[in-house]
């Protein structure tokens, strides 16, 4: 009896995460057609296909909707950026760096809907999302900073301000992902870009010698 029990509340949890899932789905699909800030409560119901109380049962209202989304896209940036290996035998610190750009770059790029709804519509969207986005992003710079600063250390770098240098390779990610979400041709190739955008940031533009 327990194990029908058991097996009742799983089938159970599983429709209800199926249903979830839809929605965000749904929500998502329309916020690219529509734009979040068109996009209403019951313009997500009529592409989910369910009723309005459903969709209370799972989300307070859109703004709930979008955060869950920029949530489940953030995990998945955050666990691509990894702290500087300093270990002896580590991969070199611009292999390291390679690395970090590409996996960022594909995660936008596997997630491009909701990257270019942020980027399109990135004033607005609430103070939540901005705290959220922000904190990305300090991570990110920090990470930066220091690969900068192990760089340094190591001689691999000239001396530098790395904060500032920091910031500037960030803001070069940053804009490579805004002029990819915002092109209307899908084809990217996330290692040429990965490779170019490090291969600026640490060669510049003048030849070497």
């Amino acid at each position: 009896m327990r194990g029908q029990v058991d097996g009742r509340t799983l089938r159970a949890e599983a429709r209800r995460e199926n249903r979830r899932s839809a929605i965000l789905e749904a929500a998502l699909r329309t916020f690219g057609e529509k734009g979040f800030h068109q996009t209403t409560v019951a313009d997500i119901i009529q592409a989910a296909g369910i009723a309005r109380g459903t969709f209370y049962l799972y989300f307070e209202g859109k703004s709930a909707i979008f955060l869950e989304l920029l949530d489940r896209l953030l995990v998945e940036l955050r666990a691509s950026i990894v702290g500087v290996d300093r270990k002896e035998g580590a991969p070199p610190l611009s292999v390291q760096l390679d690395t970090i750009v590409h996996r960022v770059l594909r995660t936008v790029a596997d997630n491009r809907l909701l990257s270019t709804i942020i980027i399109r519509e990135a004033v607005g969207l609430g103070d939540e999302v901005d705290v959220r986005l922000r904190l990305f992003y300090q991570k990110l710079l920090r990470y930066i900073r220091l690969a900068l600063e192990e760089g340094r250390r190591v001689g691999l770098l000239r001396p530098i301000d790395t904060e500032v240098a920091a910031i500037c390779v960030l803001g070069s990610v940053k804009q490579l992902m805004e002029q990819y979400v915002m092109a209307e041709d899908d084809h990217f190739d996330v290692d040429r870009a990965a490779l170019a955008v490090l291969d600026f940031n640490l060669h510049g533009l003048l030849p070497s010698g």
